[in-house]
């Protein structure tokens, strides 16, 4: 494995620990300025209403695991397409799972650091 697929797969767990700890500056340091998530049934959207969305879940327990089918290093872009199995918990709330496919296009920017860029999230709701 090189030392950029490495770095990858960090961001990743770093991606999915701080989502644990509600540590929502963690996350929005590892995306690009410019980037862009598509969800099915919104109009694509960047970081400012990410962070807004997640400040607006409150207290909401996220737990989850990621699994990194697919990682290809094209300079200094990368592609991975990954399967995602989480579930939100809100306070005093039922449990909702979502579990499925994202494919993620990270940057590497000038300070060596690959941040996630683009973001299509498959994810669909569990029963």
């Amino acid at each position: 494995m090189t030392e950029d697929e490495t770095a990858i797969r960090q961001v990743v767990e770093t991606w999915m620990a701080a989502s644990r700890k509600g540590d929502l500056e963690t996350v929005l340091g590892l995306m690009t300025d410019d980037v862009v998530f598509m969800v099915p049934g919104k109009e694509p959207f960047g970081k400012e209403a990410f962070a807004a969305a997640s400040r607006g879940m409150g207290e909401t327990k996220i737990d989850g695991v990621s699994e990194i089918v697919e990682l290809k290093l094209l300079g200094d872009w990368a592609y991975i397409r990954n399967r995602i199995d989480m579930t939100a918990t809100p306070p005093g709330g039922e449990p909702a799972r979502r579990s499925g496919y994202t494919l993620t296009l990270l940057r590497k920017e000038s300070d060596g650091r690959w941040r996630l860029a683009r973001d299509a999230n498959l994810l669909a709701t569990q029963g």
